[in-house]
């Protein structure tokens, strides 16, 4: 398997995983990604150079995108004066689910934040989704904290507050990976 860049031609295919996962999430009761992602927000991280696609052979069977820019009002100045990279959107082809796929993105990811010099691997997941978080967990990650308070454009509660870190670290993850290290600063 390896991984690339992903290109505005992959546009379709990630609002195509994020379906497959929203509809998979709902069997299992979850809200999670419940209202469609904007098309044009989407392009812009790709365009951004900070979305990677995971391919096995000509199938796409995976996403994960990486920003050293943290989601506004989640982790503490002091956090932040840290250095980081921020996990958003890993998905898993449901063709490629039960696989430890995303298990090894995360060390990929991991690996990569490392050789670039980074202290903390950080994400944030959805607030209520109890597996996800338990999934993280599993995989070395530790519960920051919760954010619960109001966000600052709508006053309503964090959906996505559950903060998780891990070390950046060196790892083995048996993809090639044909993108530039540190490529746009990530």
């Amino acid at each position: 398997m390896k991984i690339t860049l992903a290109q505005p031609s992959d546009l379709p295919k990630l609002l195509a995983f994020r379906e497959e996962a929203a509809a998979w999430l709902k069997d299992v009761g979850s809200d999670q990604w419940s209202r469609p992602y904007p098309a044009d927000r989407l392009l812009a991280t790709i365009e951004a150079g900070t979305v990677f696609m995971l391919w096995d052979q000509a199938v796409a069977a995976g996403t994960i995108t990486l920003s050293t820019e943290p989601e506004d009002g989640l982790w503490e100045h002091q956090e932040l004066a840290e250095s980081s990279i921020f996990i958003n959107k890993l998905t898993v082809a449901r063709t490629h689910a039960g696989k430890n796929i995303g298990g090894r993105l995360l060390d990929w990811a991991g690996d990569r934040a490392h050789r670039a010099g980074v202290t903390w691997l950080r994400l944030d997941a959805w607030t209520t989704n109890r597996a996800l978080q338990q999934y993280y967990l599993c995989h070395g990650f530790q519960h920051v904290r919760t954010v619960t308070e109001g966000d600052a454009v709508n006053g309503g509660p964090r959906v996505s507050g559950w903060l998780a870190q891990r070390l950046a670290k060196s790892a083995k993850h048996g993809f090639v990976d044909e993108t530039s290290d540190g490529e746009r600063g990530v």
